[in-house]
């Protein structure tokens, strides 16, 4: 008697394609290299001589790059295949990184090269995050879309959790310059994994009329949705606030108050804790007004900025980040779920690149006035000013009624742009994406907080 043959047994869950799983596998090994290198660089400026104010312009040089291209890279990603231009921004990042890395270890560093090394990081970044964003979220589609990104997120910040610990220690022990070396490896590690991507199955793009044409497109998209420039807007101020606390004052705090970048170091690990946990709770929690729901996870972000200004023992500012951390996943999670059922594939990248404009259009200013408003206002004031008005354009946006009643649609039923929605994404073809809402370690401060 012939025995039918077994069915194989899956090794991973059905929504769990090659592509997810090779965009997954990169974005762990640079969440691992960047989350020990932004406390690198801080500490780098810090051990050539320079103080606050030089630590803002360094971060203002990384900002203001990726302003200034965000809206061209997201047009150049709807034109060509996206993990060419992915691969391609990873290899700038990788030689920007390495040769940052061997200027700090020979001890020849200057802030001027710091400002053009890191420029050259923002300038990939610019370039990567609408691509990555829109390749993330081709790579999934059913019912499960919403797990896929939440279980995205808890391996990114998962890893973020060992980089940012890891950096703060070897930053303490070996010096910043190593851990810079290995985020440079760690790039083109991502980079030829990234290059490995199937594009065959995304729909080819109708050609445009020119990169103007496509610009105004996307411009026209973005601009006929109230829930989503309200939420950018709302997130200029606060990725600017969140940008000049995190890159300027926490690591101030941090060797003032609290003994130097080790505890630092611990406290963004803290933070990559409650993104985890954050993602774990939605990949079983599927909230039907999921902007109402993100929106009020946004509150608990502010509390960084407060503990900072007290200060917190290490302690303590540990347990807030990692509530902050919590809060900022289920806002996340609900933005990806939100833009991959509301926006074309075709015009995906372009309405990433205005999100990411627009949340990253005051990060250049914010970072180079945090040292200025120090001096201005003292640290604790700045603190305490920052929490508060993050408080209020949270509070603000919820007055937008798409914001408060917007729902996941269920299963079939018909997607802004046509086509039948999957458990509230739409069908193959519908996508939006983001290495989260913002992307990967690489840049995501809306991501990653």
């Amino acid at each position: 008697m012939t025995r039918p043959a077994a069915a194989p047994r899956r090794t991973r869950p059905e929504w769990a394609g090659r592509n997810y799983v090779l965009l997954t596998a990169a974005t762990i090994v640079t969440s691992l290299g960047a989350n020990g290198a932004l406390i690198a660089t801080t500490w780098a400026v810090f051990e050539s001589g320079g103080d606050a104010g030089d630590v803002g312009m360094v971060a203002m040089a990384r900002f203001l790059p990726l302003v200034l291209f965000l809206l061209i890279g997201g047009a150049v990603a709807d034109r060509i295949p996206r993990h060419r231009v992915m691969v391609a921004a990873n290899a700038l990042n990788f030689v920007s990184q390495a040769v940052f890395a061997v200027l700090v270890l020979s001890g020849t560093a200057e802030l001027w090269q710091m400002m053009v090394l890191t420029g050259l990081c923002g300038t990939g970044q610019a370039f990567f995050n609408p691509a990555a964003e829109a390749m993330l979220m081709s790579s999934v589609t059913g019912e499960q879309a919403s797990r896929a990104f939440a279980f995205y997120r808890m391996a990114m910040h998962g890893a973020g959790i060992g980089g940012a610990a890891l950096g703060g220690a070897l930053v303490a022990f070996v010096g910043p310059g190593w851990v810079l070396a290995v985020d440079a490896a760690a790039f083109a590690v991502a980079g030829s994994l990234r290059a490995f991507l199937d594009v065959s199955g995304i729909p080819d793009r109708k050609p445009g009329g020119g990169l103007f044409s496509d610009l105004r497109e996307g411009w026209q998209e973005f601009v006929g949705r109230p829930w989503l420039w309200s939420i950018v807007a709302q997130f200029s101020v606060v990725v600017a606030l969140i940008g000049a606390v995190e890159a300027v004052y926490g690591p101030l705090v941090a060797r003032d108050e609290l003994g130097g970048a080790r505890p630092w170091g611990i406290a963004l690990a803290g933070y990559g804790v409650g993104t985890v946990a954050g993602a774990v709770l939605m990949t079983r929690w599927k909230p039907r007004r999921m902007l109402l729901v993100g929106t009020l996870g946004v509150f608990p972000i502010a509390l960084p900025s407060a503990a900072l200004a007290v200060p917190l023992h290490a302690v303590g500012l540990t347990l807030v980040m990692f509530v902050s951390g919590v809060a900022m996943e289920i806002f996340g999670v609900s933005w990806m779920t939100t833009m991959h059922q509301e926006i074309p594939e075709e015009k995906l990248s372009r309405v990433s690149a205005y999100d990411w404009f627009g949340s990253t259009a005051l990060l250049p200013l914010s970072t180079a006035l945090a040292g200025p408003a120090e001096n201005a206002f003292g640290r604790t004031a700045s603190l305490w000013g920052a929490a508060a008005l993050m408080t209020l354009v949270t509070a603000l946006v919820l007055l937008v009624p798409d914001v408060r009643n917007m729902t996941r649609r269920p299963h079939g039923e018909p997607t802004a742009g046509g086509g039948p929605a999957l458990d509230g994404v739409p069908a193959p073809g519908r996508v939006s994406g983001a290495e989260p809402a913002s992307a990967d370690a690489e840049g995501s401060l809306r991501g990653n907080g």
